[in-house]
């Protein structure tokens, strides 16, 4: 069968049944404008999560009276530590400076500097922050928790805080995740119900070809052509919507606001990409799906 004869009858098609196509494309171009809206929103999301989850430290604070060989001894026992990433020094001037700017003048009246040295350790993965605590502390004679080093005065990894971080970052990842499936698994319900619409209409003439010999991919492709095309041609407005609405309301307001601007949104020509070729793809799916049950004859 000639590319030629397959585009030229799906566009016959077209023509003929005019309104069940164009409720096939408008539903097409709803369905890709909330994609292409939600694609942004998830990656946003996702990734302010993620960055909240890499802001999970454990906080190990020296006895004040520790030396450099101390310091050192202390450093080399977190490295061997299981679960620990990143390790920061924090001397006692820089985290008296730290607090001056958020405390403001309190700070100004002490006539000495009293907060310690202090490691702050990025655990390997987030959700291994209360292991990795738990890894830099032990059990003591008097039963109590002490550092792994004589020098460690006391380790905090803010479990409570740590917690509700995890849990707050998790519950935006799951949700948006069950959000786009959701969204996903409707949009191909939606399309292919609304292109087997179209298909019905049509029934007689496809039992006609079948009685007279046709073979089931001699009727099948056409009508995998015509969705393609009203795939493509719902994908092609909601890109143009969403170039407008790009122009007129999201760069003039990127300076003013990160949404956009953030470095966890895709690319807009990417997401094009990504559209057009789901609008196509989704649709010549919905119509080869939807033809199976009238070739049936």
């Amino acid at each position: 069968m000639r590319p030629v004869f397959i585009l030229r009858e799906a566009l016959r098609s077209l023509r003929r049944n005019a309104v069940p196509s164009f409720a096939a494309m408008a539903t097409v171009l709803v369905t890709l404008l909330v994609l292409g809206v939600f694609i942004p929103i998830v990656q946003v999301a996702t990734g302010a999560a993620n960055d909240v989850r890499g802001r999970v430290v454990v906080d190990v604070f020296v006895k004040g009276e520790a030396k450099r060989a101390d310091l050192d001894r202390v450093r080399a026992a977190i490295t061997r530590t299981p679960h620990a990433g990143a390790i920061e020094f924090v001397s006692k001037q820089q985290a008296l400076k730290e607090q001056r700017k958020q405390r403001g003048a309190l700070y100004d009246l002490l006539s000495r500097n009293p907060l310690p040295y202090t490691f702050r350790v990025t655990p390997d993965k987030p959700d291994n922050a209360v292991l990795l605590k738990n890894a830099l502390t032990t059990t003591g004679a008097d039963g109590r928790p002490h550092g792994i080093d004589p020098a460690i005065d006391s380790v905090s990894g803010k479990e409570r805080d740590t917690r509700k971080i995890l849990t707050i970052a998790n519950g935006v990842k799951i949700t948006v995740a069950i959000l786009g499936f959701v969204l996903i698994g409707a949009s191909i319900l939606l399309i292919a119900n609304t292109i087997r619409l179209s298909l019905f209409a049509r029934r007689r003439e496809i039992e006609v070809m079948k009685l007279v010999g046709a073979t089931d991919w001699f009727i099948r492709w056409p009508f995998v052509a015509e969705g393609v095309l009203v795939g493509a041609f719902g994908a092609a407005l909601a890109v143009l919507l969403l170039l407008v609405g790009k122009v007129a309301l999201v760069d003039p307001l990127a300076h003013d606001y990160v949404f956009y601007a953030s470095s966890h949104t895709i690319d807009f020509r990417l997401l094009i990409g990504i559209l057009l070729a789901a609008g196509a793809a989704v649709s010549a799916f919905g119509s080869g799906l939807s033809l199976r049950r009238f070739l049936r004859v």
